[in-house]
């Protein structure tokens, strides 16, 4: 998990038939083809588009399209052409959770090899406090010890944190109150992830062989939540004086 992951790369069926013809059936089927106005805004509202989500160091979230394009554009058909006109290109345009980004198409990763940069390799413990964290999510420091059997040093979490992967989320209704964690779209992103769902079961990992063929009865993984940035019913949202508390926020300076 040290490397960074390089996204797969979906086939497109090509017809026999001559470019033009395809290119004339799609725009028959698009709601806007028969419009040419409707069409020409269109087309003007993917140029913008892409030009937002290159210029972007990070994916761009369908949130901050909509507040950069025109008003009553279809972002998301918008960017399912964008999508489109890339898919055969040198670089892909891909979704990262409810995000947009340009990568570099999975069967041209080779080109970049001497280019990548090589991260720290994660500990043992640390990636197997990721892998609780990303299934488990939302998860307390305590509970993943829990799951783990042996304690887990605030130096394990501290990494997890700077790497961008793990997030603190919020804080469980519970004596103590103590942090949750969970997975960030950076997590997603790293890992080829469209959606946290999109992580693989048990008969995948025993495929890969990361699990063993005889697992204890009873023994299962968790399905992540459909939605893991929305907190739960048992989880109260980080306040300005916690994120002071846990360092994350700048302390207030009152004037006298």
């Amino acid at each position: 998990m040290s490397e960074r992951a390089n996204a797969s790369v979906i086939p497109f069926k090509v017809d026999d038939e001559p470019e033009e013809a395809e290119t004339g059936e799609a725009e028959a089927t698009a709601p806007h083809a028969h419009n040419p106005a409707e069409r020409l805004h269109m087309a003007e509202a993917v140029r913008m588009a892409e030009a937002i989500v290159f210029a972007s160091a990070e994916p761009v979230s369908e949130k901050q399209l909509a507040a950069r394009l025109p008003a009553g554009v279809d972002i998301a058909a918008a960017m399912v052409e964008l999508q489109q006109i890339y898919s055969r290109r040198g670089v892909n345009l891909v979704h990262v959770g409810d995000a947009w980004a340009f990568r570099t198409a999975g069967d041209l990763a080779f080109l970049m090899s001497r280019d990548q940069v090589q991260q720290r390799k994660l500990s043992r413990a640390a990636l197997e406090v990721l892998s609780i964290i990303a299934y488990h999510q939302p998860v307390t420091r305590a509970e993943i010890e829990d799951i783990r059997g042996v304690e887990t040093s605030k130096g394990t979490l501290d990494t997890l944190l700077e790497t961008e992967w793990v997030r603190m989320r919020g804080r469980r209704r519970t004596p103590g109150r103590p942090v949750t964690y969970g997975t960030t779209d950076t997590f997603l992103d790293h890992f080829a992830l469209e959606e946290i769902r999109d992580l693989p079961g048990m008969e995948e990992l025993k495929g890969a062989g990361l699990l063993s063929g005889r697992m204890p009865s009873g023994f299962s993984i968790p399905v992540p939540p459909a939605d893991p940035d929305a907190l739960t019913e048992d989880e109260d949202p980080l306040t300005d004086i916690d994120l002071e508390e846990l360092g994350l926020l700048t302390p207030r300076v009152t004037e006298e």
